[in-house]
């Protein structure tokens, strides 16, 4: 075999794609130990398929979290662009959305999946499934891989087996071992874009509440802010979710992983994008004086927090059954500064079982960026969610993995042109 392709995801399709292109008659298997191809793909963007996203190139990198700089040759070898007009040649016609993420017409990832399996087709792709690679030999000009218990010879491999992110999807980190048997380094690893635990009971009875419009920070004991994101948030049954939480686990992940547990909090601040909210709320206490101070807060807030919150000023000796008029000013500080910093303590990530990506993985510094060979070992190459190298959500992730794929898939066909 010329090339194998280890890994049936977003990065594995592309490089296998990629390198029929770039040589048309150059024999690639492409196997993936699931009964099918692009499991992980049809869970993106909540089932709807978040490819990428069509922001210009320079805002498209500032969206990147890990080694930037790496993807760039990647990026530019297989652009956004790119990307969409592979999709739309290949049948899916594609859509944009808020914030320029791109979505499939038909709002099913798996149309994504489909034009993938149909350029693979296409190009002439062997693909086999239910194929899992066991072991592999490093051979004069190749390797030698053990595929379920036959021994296959290829002169590249490509190895695109995902990180650890969603486990039952067939990334369980398979990848990492190889690398690990040829001595190249692989980082420490977290889960990233995942929810955050919180230690309160308080937040029991929020489950379900959706928050729109607020600012969330994460912040140590003594005020130190860590983190800062706009938008919303959603309560679970012991932990908060959602855009702005996603963004900051991407961000602070390996910090509260290597902190004791409470060392961080999270701080909602429930008027944040409201200007003078304080103002005129201690105007209304004036002017509606004979209500009670609680009836002025209820009106401020969704009804499924407003237990929760009243519970908390009771805690910290604020009368709120008296009149506005009546209410001490240190009580209406109190009440403000609730508006403002409505904590919890966070008591940790959730798990790789839940986490969209994986923080971490091959050291960028042991492979080249110009083709995603490993430098120590000259026709191994590594794509997609495998490197060290991460972004936020909306579809930036994703085009790393097609790009880092595109990109492994052409230089080892190019490589098999030179020793040819």
């Amino acid at each position: 075999m010329d090339i194998i392709v280890v890994g049936g995801g977003p990065a594995g399709m592309m490089a296998a794609i990629s390198a029929k292109q770039h040589k048309k008659n150059a024999e690639v298997l492409l196997i993936e130990k699931n009964e099918k191809l692009g499991k992980k793909l049809f869970i993106t963007g909540k089932g709807r398929g978040n490819l990428t996203n069509s922001c210009e190139e320079e805002q498209f990198f500032s969206h990147f979290l890990r080694n930037p700089r790496f993807i760039y040759p990647a990026f530019r070898a297989l652009s956004n662009r790119d990307l969409m007009d592979f999709m739309e040649k290949n049948g899916c016609p594609l859509k944009e959305e808020r914030g320029g993420r791109i979505f499939p017409v038909s709002d099913k990832a798996y149309s994504l999946t489909d034009a993938l399996k149909f350029a693979l087709k296409k190009y002439g792709v062997k693909v086999e499934c239910n194929r899992t690679l066991k072991t592999v030999k490093r051979k004069e000009g190749g390797f030698l891989c053990n595929i379920g218990g036959e021994e296959v010879f290829t002169k590249k491999l490509i190895l695109a087996t995902g990180g650890l992110s969603y486990p039952s999807t067939g990334s369980t980190g398979d990848g990492y071992r190889f690398a690990k048997e040829f001595s190249i380094p692989v980082t420490k690893l977290y889960p990233s874009l995942v929810k955050m635990e919180v230690l309160e009971e308080d937040i029991f009875p929020l489950s379900g509440l959706k928050l729109k419009h607020i600012v969330v920070t994460i912040e140590d004991e003594k005020g130190k802010v860590y983190g800062k994101k706009t938008g919303e948030l959603y309560f679970q049954k012991d932990s908060v979710l959602g855009p702005t939480v996603l963004s900051l686990s991407a961000e602070l992940s390996p910090m509260i992983h290597e902190s004791p547990m409470g060392t961080f909090v999270l701080v909602i601040d429930l008027k944040g994008e409201m200007e003078d909210f304080d103002k005129t709320f201690l105007s209304e206490c004036e002017k509606r004086g004979k209500e009670s101070l609680k009836d002025l807060i209820q009106e401020k807030l969704p009804k499924q927090l407003f237990s929760s919150f009243c519970k908390r000023l009771e805690k910290e000796g604020v009368a709120l059954g008296k009149k506005a008029s009546e209410s001490k000013k240190d009580e209406r500080k109190k009440v403000l500064k609730l508006f403002h910093h409505f904590r919890f303590t966070i008591a940790a990530t959730g798990s790789f079982k839940e986490a969209i990506v994986t923080i971490g993985g091959i050291d960028v510094k042991a492979l080249s960026k110009k083709t995603m060979e490993a430098k120590s070992v000259a026709g191994l190459y590594f794509a997609g969610e495998l490197i060290d190298a991460d972004a936020y959500t909306g579809g930036y992730n994703m085009q790393i993995a097609f790009s880092t794929g595109y990109l492994a898939g052409k230089s080892a066909a190019e490589a098999l042109t030179i020793l040819q």
